[in-house]
């Protein structure tokens, strides 16, 4: 919910009196960056941020037509004398979803006005972005848009690349890549990256490239420009396609249109917002609200349904269960077990996934050895809710009567998989599944999909993947030298970037860990690379209003000790401090929920010790209890060692964390 406290606008207009007056600039409330925008023959921005170039003069313009084919103007292009209007706002909103309770919303905004759009410009102390509104009477297309961001040398840049294309079609992806540290110079010309992506300027500051807001558009892309430069690139409007990839789960495109979108008789239509999140110290990347101030407001009226949680699922563990007397499987008595370890360890749901429903249907040909209806009934008994697996293919087929008909069985949400594109058709597929689901009081989980702003506007929409988590480990591949893959450095860059989009659903809790010697990747008996605390420390780093414990509860059952303190972290949060931390090498994070605060830390393959300064606690005298990697965990990484002490504000703690480790802690006042 979107609630103003104070609102402080200082505006006045600018007219361009002659040709030559065509440079306006508009910094940020604290006055440390700048935007400067140009209209001459191109409309153009540029960033400083304390002295130094964060963004060069970058092009903004958009190409549209009737859509009879008719162009309409050429955006960008046709501003040689605009009238523009700055102004400096200060505001706030509530956010009882998200790592912290009330978000500030200041910053100082330049608008440019055209005869039928305008380009709004927002100048934050931590950043700056822009975007296009469009006013059009009747039914338009967006052929085009142009959006440069040009740095000023050849900087590293940690790309996350487009990867598993689904059979080849370019723009359908999972959203799930690794990160490549190379210079802008080097990044691959016909390969897409996905947004965020950083880019490390000079003086330790980092420059952060996204997009938000998305509704009702394509998502950004990004691919290689000239020189050191990154251009934006849209998914194509879909006009076919058909059923496919794997399990033909997937809708794959076969035609697309020669446009990215298409309007009818909108009237005003705003634009995603193209942003840059520029740092000086990069933990502050674990604490930025960019996507949420540049999100639509919530647009549910009660949102007291909603309830956040933690969740026992099946799919990463395979189902398997030890000392029980029955075949475990896709079957009634197994989730009963789940949910019988749900209400023990105060879980909130489980997750029925994939295999209890028809392959073309959610309401016919259902597993017969599954009784939703018992589980639902032993659920409520147990104070567990439960929450269903869809394919999005499935979930638009007739999804008013499906979301009417589970909603009244008792079904608490749906987690939808399969998206695997962002063109405009799957955004906004997007929007009106959260608005069926919220007339319901259905909770969401997006899978093969990253946020884009819906989860502010409908926050029924509790977490997203598009992140290359846990399931990944399943089927890692290794040599004679480790795993091919580097999890522990992806584990320590994905909070910095695919964090700061919104909450991504990592599924952690691996209570099977390994050191890069003893990993192996195994379907059925799946385990982590790295430490026990690096997964437990997850469930402080990671945002996810709707948290998995992914490992199988015959395991959790045998490490207890370990499963009471997972349990006992919230999945939202009050307060967020970003402490220490390095893109891709460590990040240590605390958050606060009432008066309790939960510290997580997390590194690479690189051992390291750090230090914990305690300064955010308020006064008196706190008892901590500290989960931390064991003496031998660089050999068995399983090894930890749980202690606990009293704490005060005033001290500080020495911490080490051992190759791929973690450290956690729990700090309540006494």
């Amino acid at each position: 919910m979107s609630k103003a406290i104070l609102s402080i606008v200082l505006c006045y207009a600018l007219f361009c009196m002659n040709a030559t007056a065509q440079t306006y600039e508009v910094n940020s409330p604290n006055g440390k960056l700048k935007v400067t925008v140009k209209s001459d023959n191109q409309l153009r921005w540029s960033i400083e941020a304390a002295g130094t170039t964060v963004l060069e003069e970058s092009a903004i313009g958009l190409q549209w037509s009737t859509l009879k084919g008719k162009p309409l103007t050429t955006i960008g292009s046709d501003m040689p004398q605009p009238k523009v209007a700055i102004c400096q706002t200060t505001d706030s909103f509530a956010t009882p979803f998200y790592k912290k309770a009330l978000v500030e919303d200041k910053y100082g905004e330049m608008i440019v006005y055209a005869k039928n759009y305008r380009v709004e410009f927002r100048t934050y102390n931590d950043g700056a972005a822009y975007r296009i509104v469009l006013n059009q009477k009747g039914d338009f297309t967006v052929n085009s848009e142009k959006a440069e961001f040009r740095f000023a040398g050849d900087y590293t840049a940690f790309i996350p690349y487009v990867n598993d294309n689904r059979s080849g079609e370019r723009y359908s992806f999972s959203f799930e890549s690794l990160y490549d540290e190379v210079p802008l110079s080097q990044m691959f010309a016909d390969s897409l990256a996905i947004s965020p992506l950083a880019v490390c300027l000079p003086d330790g500051k980092k420059a952060v490239v996204m997009d938000a807001g998305v509704e009702n558009y394509p998502g950004m892309m990004l691919l290689k420009g000239e020189g050191n430069s990154l251009v934006a690139d849209f998914a194509p409007y879909v006009l076919e396609e058909k059923i496919g990839g794997f399990n033909r789960l997937n809708l794959e495109p076969t035609l697309r249109a020669n446009y990215i979108a298409t309007f009818r008789d909108k009237g005003e239509v705003a634009l995603p917002w193209r942003a840059i999140v520029v740092t000086e110290r990069d933990a502050d990347l674990l604490n930025c609200d960019m996507a949420q101030r540049l999100a639509p407001s919530c647009r549910l009226a009660d949102t007291s349904w909603i309830c956040p949680g933690k969740v026992a699922w099946d799919w990463w563990n395979n189902l398997n269960l030890t000392g029980v007397d029955f075949v475990s499987g896709m079957n009634t008595a197994t989730y009963k077990y789940y949910i019988d370890f749900a209400a023990k360890n105060h879980l909130e749901y489980i997750i029925i996934d994939e295999g209890w429903s028809g392959k073309e249907s959610l309401t016919d040909n259902l597993n017969t050895d599954i009784d939703l209806a018992e589980l639902i009934r032993h659920g409520n008994d147990k104070g567990v809710g439960v929450i269903l697996w869809s394919s999005w293919r499935n979930c638009i087929k007739d999804m008013e009567h499906t979301f009417a008909h589970y909603a009244q069985m008792g079904i608490k949400g749906f987690k939808v998989d399969f998206f695997d594109r962002d063109d405009q058709a799957v955004i906004r597929s997007a929007y009106e599944i959260a608005v069926c689901a919220a007339k319901h009081h259905l909770l969401l989980d997006f899978h093969g999909l990253k946020p884009f702003g819906i989860q502010r506007a409908y926050p029924n929409v509790v977490n997203f993947e598009g992140v290359k988590g846990l399931e990944n480990n399943k089927w890692e591949p290794r040599t004679s030298e480790g795993p091919v893959h580097d999890f522990p450095h992806y584990d320590v860059s994905a909070p910095y970037l695919r964090m700061l989009a919104g909450p991504m659903d990592y599924t952690p809790g691996a209570m099977m860990n390994a050191t890069r010697d003893c990993y192996f990747g195994n379907n059925d008996h799946p385990m982590s690379q790295g430490t026990r605390v690096h997964q437990m420390a997850m469930y402080v780093m990671y945002e996810a209003p709707l948290q998995m414990l992914a490992d199988s509860p015959s395991k959790y059952m045998k490490e207890q000790e370990c499963t009471d303190f997972i349990a006992a972290i919230p999945t939202t949060f009050d307060e967020t401090v970003a402490l220490d931390g390095e893109l891709g090498r460590y990040a240590m994070v605390a958050r606060r929920k009432g008066s309790t605060w939960y510290v997580g830390a997390l590194t690479d393959w690189t051992e390291r010790n750090v230090q914990l300064d305690l300064s955010f606690l308020g006064s008196g005298v706190y008892r901590v209890v500290i989960f931390a990697d064991g003496t031998n965990a660089a050999k068995e990484a399983t090894d930890y060692r749980r202690s606990e002490n009293s704490v005060t504000a005033n001290d500080k703690l020495s911490i080490h964390l051992a190759p791929g480790g973690g450290w956690a802690a729990i700090i309540r006042s006494m």
